[in-house]
């Protein structure tokens, strides 16, 4: 989680995430000039960021549990987390740390399965918590958060086959699945690649995405 503070503000602005992407969003936020404290429950993350991104102030923390004082924020931005997160208490809690006129900020870069291969891996490798969240209408703030906002953006990344399995075997479902399970997936996934001749014949291919934003309000 990180937190951001407007320049007349304390330190603060929040998302949430996990390992190394930590490292991609984090001097992204640092780069608008902003204050920024990150919070996170797990300390190994943690220390991550700071291996990574020096200087921001981090602390153990949660969506419903936050360590900072009433009103501290301009911003609280949570990448790839409010799935995870109790809507009614998570709400109630960051509008306690936001000033009025605060912004909640929820991200989400999903495979764009518009794509016929993207489509079939996602048949391999199974729909996460944040996919179906999405599927099933979006997040869902809570009072006293309101105007909840919502706008996409397709991209895509270049990814070699070693990429791609990274991407796949990093997934908490399919690191906690049986040596079976784990198995048959790779052996599909072998059959995904096939199908694309760029990862196939060892180079690299366009992984597109959707980039979904949400943004909520404190009156």
């Amino acid at each position: 989680m990180d937190a951001r503070a407007g320049p007349r503000a304390r330190p603060g602005a929040a998302r949430r995430r996990r390992g190394r992407r930590y490292r991609q969003a984090h001097p992204a936020v640092v780069e608008l000039g902003a204050d920024v404290v990150a919070i996170d429950p797990d300390a190994a993350m943690l220390a991550s960021l700071r291996e990574n991104v020096r200087g921001i102030p981090t602390f153990a923390g949660t969506a419903e549990r936050l360590p900072l004082p009433d009103s501290a924020l301009d911003a609280v931005v949570m990448g790839q987390a409010w799935h995870w997160v109790d809507p009614e208490a998570g709400s109630l809690e960051i509008a306690r740390v936001l000033r009025s006129g605060g912004v909640l900020g929820l991200v989400w870069n999903i495979r764009d399965e518009r794509v016929d291969w993207v489509r079939s891996l996602t048949r391999v490798i199974g729909t996460s918590n944040a996919e179906r969240l999405l599927a099933d209408g979006g997040p869902r703030i809570a009072e006293p958060l309101v105007d909840l906002e919502h706008r996409t953006w397709s991209w895509s990344r270049r990814i070699t086959l070693a990429q791609l399995r990274d991407l796949v075997f990093s997934r908490s479902d399919i690191i906690t699945a049986s040596a079976e399970e784990r198995a048959r997936i790779d052996a599909e996934v072998d059959g995904v690649v096939a199908s694309v001749p760029g990862l196939a014949d060892g180079g690299a291919v366009d992984l597109p995405y959707v980039t979904h934003a949400f943004r909520a309000r404190r009156p």
